[in-house]
């Protein structure tokens, strides 16, 4: 462990120490933050009503758009001689949202990712290629500061030129790489087309977040990779990556609850949701200066448990994220999550992890096509196995997901690839 006094922290201590955080943090905005006193108000809620953790609910939600609607300071708690770091997300959807760091959050941000770092397997021997984007993307720096903090020796490639990239690894003993989980996938191909294999490099482990990814493609990235795939999970808006991570344990993600509250509600009605539920995620941080979040809407599906994981840790576990409730897609009254469609694609066999989820609309039916790369081997067979497949599949999504779905498998490679955040679903509905 990075940081035993917390990470193993009493439960009992640990909720002393975020009730004193929480009511630091709300009397904080309630005071600096014009949009937070004015929803709280109109909630009827003050700093003073806030007596206990569960006291947490009488106060209003923030989502995205209040980001956005305050562009681009206007949730900031310092003045702008205190923000040592501003990062923003790339707007290509309307106006950006813009975050900042004091110093003392860039400190806690290397914490948050040195505790992420050593639960995957780093140490100050470690040597971390980090293929995450660099810039005002938070994934890069984010990883890089907490390497440096444990004492590893950083590699700051970012993403493309993917060929370099392997070259690197190879020639500079990478042990820990730090990239999106697709990828990795991409990193695996590339390897593979070079004549390599992994056991010429000496990648140990991974440490793979930015978009959702199933169990069976960590097997699929263990597997090409020969490594140890850990998931890690963060949002701009709360603090960047490192908000939670795996052990080696693999049976959650550990959420660091001294800097951060979390809620699972449901995301229709808002209500909140008794442990071990499945919904979203809402986040609280407690102990960040420029930019607060009070109950903030990840949109990220997920449930939460707190019993003491077998590492030792005490923090609550959240599963992996199965979807975004903004990103379900919803064919003729059924919600389906990019993620299920890939545990079944990848359990079938003979299909590479690469695929796309087509939606349109034709007349008022809905219709959704299910692209995938079928592996060289089996592309090469006869048709009638391809066949076979697309049926066994079409099945599959069917009895599974209780939607019909027209499969389509591809030639190896004809899904395009990612550096970063793969595209999985287009949806022509709204085009």
């Amino acid at each position: 462990m990075w940081n035993r006094k917390y990470e193993e922290m009493d439960r009992e201590k640990l909720q002393v120490l975020q009730f004193l955080r929480l009511k630091q943090t709300i009397e904080r905005v309630y005071q600096l933050v014009p949009h937070y006193r004015k929803s709280f108000q109109s909630a009827g809620a003050e700093p003073g009503d806030i007596r206990s953790l569960a006291d947490l609910q009488k106060l209003p939600f923030t989502v995205k758009d209040d980001l956005r609607d305050n562009f681009p300071y206007g949730l900031f708690t310092v003045d702008l001689n205190e923000v040592v770091r501003i990062h923003s997300s790339s707007g290509t959807t309307g106006i950006p949202t813009v975050v900042g760091y004091t110093r003392k959050d860039l400190e806690t941000w290397a914490e948050l990712m040195a505790r992420t770092l050593t639960a995957g397997g780093a140490t100050s021997e470690s040597i971390v290629h980090i293929a995450y984007g660099y810039g005002l993307f938070t994934g890069g720096l984010g990883v890089h500061y907490g390497a440096e903090k444990i004492g590893a020796t950083v590699v700051p490639i970012s993403g493309g030129q993917t060929k370099r990239q392997v070259k690197m690894m190879k020639d500079l003993g990478t042990t820990l790489l730090a990239c999106t989980p697709s990828y990795a996938l991409f990193i695996a191909e590339t390897i593979a087309e070079m004549d390599l294999r992994p056991s010429d490099l000496k990648l140990c482990s991974g440490v793979f977040g930015a978009e959702p990814w199933s169990e069976k493609m960590r097997q699929v990235i263990e597997e090409k990779l020969q490594i140890d795939a850990f998931d890690i999970y963060g949002l701009s808006e709360i603090i960047g990556p490192g908000v939670s991570y795996e052990c080696t344990a693999k049976n959650g993600l550990h959420l660091s609850e001294d800097h951060f509250i979390p809620e699972i509600i449901d995301p229709s009605t808002g209500d909140v949701l008794p442990e071990g539920a499945t919904g979203e995620l809402v986040i609280t941080t407690i102990s960040k200066e420029a930019l607060p979040m009070i109950r903030y809407r990840t949109r990220d599906i997920t449930n939460l448990n707190s019993k003491p994981c077998a590492c030792g840790r005490t923090h609550s576990r959240m599963t992996k994220i199965s979807g975004r409730s903004d990103d379900m897609i919803i064919i003729r009254g059924v919600n389906v999550f990019p993620s299920q469609i890939e545990s079944i694609l990848l359990e079938m066999g003979g299909t590479e992890p690469h695929y796309q989820l087509v939606v349109e609309r034709v007349g008022s039916l809905d219709t959704l096509q299910v692209l995938v790369e079928v592996s060289e081997q089996l592309f090469s067979d006869h048709i009638r196995g391809l066949e076979s497949l697309e049926n066994r599949i079409h099945i599959e999504i069917e009895n599974m997901l209780g939607v019909s779905a027209d499969v389509k498998l591809v030639e190896p490679k004809n899904i395009p690839r990612s550096e970063g955040k793969a595209q999985r679903v287009i949806d022509k509905r709204s085009l």
